[in-house]
């Protein structure tokens, strides 16, 4: 059994290194935003896109941020990383940060909703959301309501929304949004990534027949596949199991493949409200394609943010 694993070893690791983004486009000119790219699959997103064009690295931890930030540029040569805070646990951080950048940036190209939290024990944001939903759908959701214009008058751009296979499990509880009935953290997150596939859907039908040209404004979705990062580090049990198996983990860079994908390949100019994982069209849940909820979803989560959003 050794010698078979170790001669298999190499098929097995490229298997589970999945799909690669082969697009060699260049972003000369172009902004793009990407949240939570201090660490994770969000910095191996922002390394590649700096290769390509003026990244900005939206973070909860500036010093964080700052570090990656000083480590693409020293790769890449691109001085053109900058890194912005921006907490998602709090509206009035996502409303200062997309104020400053308005007032600094006459451009925005694509919009990469990286960003997320994952397994937290119960708890609330700064403005009483649920952790999960607050951060991973609703936080993205106003971030993304406050940028669009901007958007809009940049075309063609794009909106790349992280979701995950974990969407399969979730559940829009609109009787219980916040947990306070009964709360599973596992759950929770598969509920806030299903919250994702659904906006993106949604988003996507608002945007049809806006342009002359369907081609000028995208968003779509996507599942970067079992990463080994930090993103389960408030779980003990998962974060051992993860050690243990990180053989059978995508890397980081691995992880953002899709969304570098989805971000940059010439052939998605005009595809719109999907959901994809290793770089190719994947099956999303009937969950995730029911309409009624989206829109539902569209109008609850307007609600709970004070925003209108026609």
């Amino acid at each position: 059994v050794p010698v078979f694993l170790f001669v298999a070893a190499p098929y097995i690791r490229r298997y589970v290194a999945g799909g690669r983004c082969k697009s060699t486009a260049r972003l000369e000119g172009k902004v793009v935003i990407i949240t939570g790219a201090n660490t994770g699959i969000g910095k191996e997103t922002a390394r590649d896109l700096a290769k390509r064009g003026k990244i900005i690295i939206a973070c909860r931890d500036i010093s964080k941020g700052e570090a990656a930030a000083s480590e693409i540029r020293a790769e890449t040569g691109n001085q053109q990383v900058i890194v912005k805070k921006l907490d998602l646990a709090d509206t009035k951080s996502i409303r200062e940060f997309a104020e400053k950048f308005l007032a600094e940036e006459k451009e925005l190209h694509i919009l990469i909703n990286n960003a997320g939290v994952m397994l937290c024990p119960y708890s609330k944001t700064a403005d009483g959301f649920e952790m999960h939903l607050g951060v991973n759908h609703l936080g993205h959701f106003l971030l993304t309501f406050l940028l669009l214009e901007r958007l809009k008058q940049s075309a063609p751009a794009r909106i790349v929304n992280v979701s995950s296979l974990a969407h399969h499990g979730g559940r829009i509880r609109f009787h219980d949004l916040h947990g306070e009935k009964s709360y599973n953290r596992g759950l929770a997150y598969c509920h806030s990534k299903l919250a994702n596939v659904l906006f993106t859907r949604e988003l996507a039908r608002r945007l049809q027949g806006k342009f002359q040209r369907q081609a000028e404004f995208t968003a779509n979705a996507l599942h970067p596949g079992s990463v080994y990062s930090e993103l389960v580090r408030h779980s003990f049990v998962m974060t051992w199991l993860w050690k243990i198996f990180s053989f059978f983990l995508k890397t980081p860079c691995e992880g953002a493949q899709t969304s570098i994908y989805c971000a940059v390949a010439e052939e998605l100019g005009s595809v719109t409200g999907q959901y994809f994982s290793d770089c190719q069209p994947a099956y999303v849940s009937p969950r995730g394609r029911d309409d009624e909820t989206a829109k539902k979803l569209w109008s609850v989560s307007c609600e709970l943010l004070g925003i209108q959003w026609d």
